[in-house]
């Protein structure tokens, strides 16, 4: 008898006990801050994303597109790659061509293997939108798809994203089940908490080592709430 088959037949002889399913959402309802109110929930996913360098700017629904090109003149972008196909990206590429004509704004619109080296040298900045945020570790949820797929996020230096606050949810397991992640969930969803760093090379916290070295987050205001409201202890 080999080794294999005496391992085996020990395996076979034990007793063997159904694996109890762990009781997920008593854990997380246990284990998951509690919020006093909507406006402390914000503020500390506020506080969890400006500890790694997140720039939030304070938007609303109407006015969100003068914070993008705000953004593309503080930072010198000549080249933004939108999601020219949606309707966030159809917005924000009027109001950067009417604001800054001399911009370059790029799209999905061909094969990726036309343009790789244009795409890794040329791109300054990638926008997108977010699907939800995660209260409790200051993460935000983003969606690939055809149109906006995962490298519009993870290949230019510069992140920008649109994020509607009122899309947020106390932890990973409520954005889970919220989103029903379990039955519609694309190839992969990317998961941001700040832009790429990384602390390998003598313990020195770098940015930009594996992605975005910036992440602007325009963050859409619930309608009752303004910036003062959120700012004063976040």
């Amino acid at each position: 008898m080999s080794a294999r088959e005496r391992i085996l037949g020990k395996l076979k002889k034990a007793d063997a006990y159904p694996m109890l399913e762990p009781q997920t959402a008593d854990y997380y309802r246990e284990m998951s801050p509690v919020w006093d109110s909507e406006t402390a929930r914000l503020q500390h996913w506020v506080r969890a994303m400006r500890a790694v360098k997140t720039e939030i700017y304070w938007v609303t629904r109407d006015n969100w597109t003068d914070a993008l090109v705000q953004v593309a003149r503080e930072k010198n972008l000549r080249n933004i790659l939108l999601p020219r196909k949606t309707e966030h990206g159809q917005a924000a590429e009027k109001a950067l061509q009417n604001s800054l004509p001399d911009i370059t704004l790029s799209g999905f619109d061909r094969p990726i293997e036309e343009w790789k080296h244009d795409f890794f040298a040329d791109i300054d900045a990638g926008f997108t939108d977010v699907r939800c945020g995660i209260a409790h570790t200051g993460t935000l949820v983003l969606w690939p798809t055809p149109e906006q797929p995962r490298s519009q996020s993870l290949v230019p230096p510069v992140h920008i994203c649109l994020f509607d606050t009122t899309r947020m949810y106390d932890d990973f397991y409520s954005a889970m089940q919220g989103e029903d992640m379990v039955s519609d969930t694309p190839t992969n969803i990317v998961l941001v908490s700040g832009p790429s760093k990384t602390a390998d090379i003598q313990l020195t916290l770098a940015y930009g080592a594996h992605g975005p070295r910036d992440m602007v987050v325009l963050a859409v205001l619930p309608e009752h709430l303004t910036p003062a409201d959120l700012e004063e202890t976040a």
